[in-house]
């Protein structure tokens, strides 16, 4: 499973489709790296990987504060999985290889 490098992703919002890029290192179980997108930066929290599973949380501030948590697969070129969106529930997110 090829995880660290760069993936442009898209998460689905109440707001519409929102898109970034995720870049991703493994360390061990560890995942750490950063999200980027036209409404500023935010560094990988409590990035995990178990097995084939990712998870880590993102902290944003614009639109508005609001902590994302996202679990997630790699398969080959892609990326995808569940994104919590705070009080605003659970959407999806997808993404390919940079």
């Amino acid at each position: 499973m090829a995880i660290d490098g760069k993936w442009n992703i898209t998460i689905k919002t109440p707001m519409g489709d929102q898109g970034g890029v995720l870049t991703l290192k493994q360390e061990g179980d560890a995942l750490t790296g950063e999200m980027s997108g036209p409404n500023g930066a935010a560094p990988i929290e409590n990035g995990k990987v178990d097995g084939d599973t990712l998870s880590w949380h993102a902290k944003v501030t614009s639109p508005m504060p609001i902590t994302l948590e996202f679990t997630g697969k790699t398969d080959g070129d892609s990326i995808s999985g569940d994104v919590k969106l705070g009080a605003f529930g659970t959407s999806t997110f997808s993404g390919t290889a940079a």
